[in-house]
């Protein structure tokens, strides 16, 4: 439980919102996930950094949130701080720029460029991911990445703020240099976008993006997207169907008949489970086909 004196610091140091206890399972995709010590609503980033500070002061782990489409939360919570990123969500168009907070939804960032006659962010309207959660994974799909549109992005690292490029950010498939800049947070990002003629038809790409992803995914059940990376010259999906894996369940965590590469939550999983469903398909993978796949999704630990 969280003592008092801690919870009265963070309240009276910063201008966020500071909340204890708050279920995790109301803050993921996938409604999975214990209470967290403290979950922490920045107010800007200037409010973020004084929060990270207050951590490394009181030696309190901490865990940067987006809008939790891509993790599962262990059961018992978050011993720490949560910082959730929803709050620095501004955004503005600046000729064929877009500049938005971390926190930004990707599907209200592609809707600005659609208005603003901007192409190459169609692939983002169907993602329930933030800025700063796209940049850190490269999210995106077949038909591009969010890397590919990256100038530049505003982090925290080390007490300070610094601007970091794209050639400084790795960027490779669902993967970017913030993997391994663990101390390194993501505030505000500047997509390089292109100036097209017609918004229609930016539109209509749009449109025929969300079609295809209600049409293959199983949206209507909570999930935390795809589960496994691609491996290279193949599909997860592809490899955990051909495992005989579709319908497979652990608890309340089922492997999706719709999506091989889906777990969905059919009601009452827990993060155990999810954890234990994976492990069992990346098993069954393996023997069918030699293949060991990788977590896209990530499985948070608890501090130790």
């Amino acid at each position: 439980m969280t003592d008092e004196r801690t919870v009265k610091k963070f309240a009276s140091s910063l201008r966020g919102g500071v909340m204890t206890g708050e279920p995790l399972s109301g803050h993921t995709t996938f409604r999975i996930g214990g209470p967290a010590r403290l979950m922490i609503l920045p107010a800007d980033a200037d409010d973020l950094m004084a929060g990270l500070e207050l951590c490394a002061e009181g030696g309190i782990p901490y865990f940067i949130l987006g809008n939790g489409s891509n993790l599962v939360f262990p059961d018992e919570g978050f011993p720490g701080a949560v910082f959730k990123m929803r709050s620095l969500n501004r955004a503005a168009v600046e000729g064929a720029r877009v500049r938005a907070g971390a926190g930004a939804m990707l599907p209200r960032l592609a809707r600005l460029a659609m208005r603003n006659s901007l192409g190459g962010l169609e692939f983002a309207a169907g993602i329930p991911g933030t800025a700063g959660g796209a940049v850190v994974m490269n999210a995106g799909d077949s038909d591009g990445a969010t890397g590919d549109l990256v100038e530049e992005v505003r982090v925290l690292e080390g007490g300070t703020q610094k601007t970091l490029r794209r050639a400084d950010l790795a960027f490779a498939y669902r993967h970017s240099a913030f993997r391994k800049r663990k101390g390194a947070v993501a505030v505000e990002v500047v997509l390089e976008l292109r100036q097209e003629r017609d918004p229609a038809e930016i539109g209509r790409r749009t449109a025929e993006k969300i079609r295809r992803r209600r049409e293959r995914f199983p949206l209507s059940l909570p999930n935390a997207g795809s589960v496994f990376r691609n491996p290279a010259g193949d599909y997860a999906g592809r490899l955990i169907e051909a495992a005989g894996c579709k319908g497979m369940s652990e608890g309340g965590a089922e492997v999706s008949s719709r999506h091989a590469n889906f777990i969905v939550n059919r009601g009452g999983a827990t993060g155990a489970d999810v954890a234990a469903l994976i492990k069992r398909v990346q098993e069954k993978v393996f023997e069918s086909s030699g293949v060991l796949l990788e977590p896209e999704v990530e499985l948070v630990r608890v501090p130790v």
